[in-house]
């Protein structure tokens, strides 16, 4: 069976460095870890096919905006054949400080907007999210702006350890047939 890894992200270069955006990079992470296909269209994303480890994985990036990831995401359910609860979604989190990972399933949406989309679109929130914590806007910054703004240096230099731990997050969760020890990432996950 194959594993579909979709990163939630905004396209267009004016986001690729947003906290919004760390879904992608962390799927350029895991790029690098395997062999995978040339980026090809697929509905509403773009994908790659390849494996690693061994694992047969589909890595998407919806080309909608975050707020419609769902649209992009149900197609990609039915053309590779995932049911909802195998679903692997890897999204930025501002209830979570900096570098901090949460692996988790179900739940809300936690005012991401992009959750919220693939909720509504699957009608289930039971699939696996890696949330990956971006810190919580300053004082007088909305959280829109927060999420659509670059990380500032200090955090950028942090920020390829975060994402390596992220990609070893979402493989546990394929070693592990989705179903892993999570406290090695829910605790002690500070980069």
């Amino acid at each position: 069976m194959v594993a579909l890894i979709i990163g939630l992200g905004n396209p267009g270069g004016e986001y690729a460095n947003t906290r919004h955006n760390v879904g992608w990079m962390c799927l350029a992470e895991l790029e690098r870890r395997g062999r995978f296909t040339r980026e090809r269209r697929e509905g509403r994303s773009r994908v790659r096919e390849g494996s690693i480890e061994g694992f047969d994985i589909v890595l998407a990036r919806p080309q909608t905006f975050m707020n419609l990831s769902g649209k992009a995401a149900l197609p990609l359910l039915r053309r590779f054949g995932v049911p909802v609860e195998d679903l692997i979604v890897v999204h930025d989190d501002i209830d979570l400080a900096f570098g901090r990972l949460r692996l988790k399933r179900g739940g809300g949406s936690g005012g991401n907007n992009g959750v919220r989309s693939l909720v509504a679109s699957l009608q289930s929130p039971e699939f696996m999210r890696v949330r990956v914590g971006v810190g919580r806007p300053p004082e007088g910054v909305d959280a829109i702006d927060h999420v659509l703004r670059t990380f500032p240096p200090d955090q950028r230099e942090r920020l390829p350890a975060i994402l390596t731990r992220a990609a070893d997050a979402a493989m546990s969760l394929i070693r592990a047939g989705l179903e892993p020890s999570m406290t090695e990432f829910n605790r002690a996950s500070d980069v």
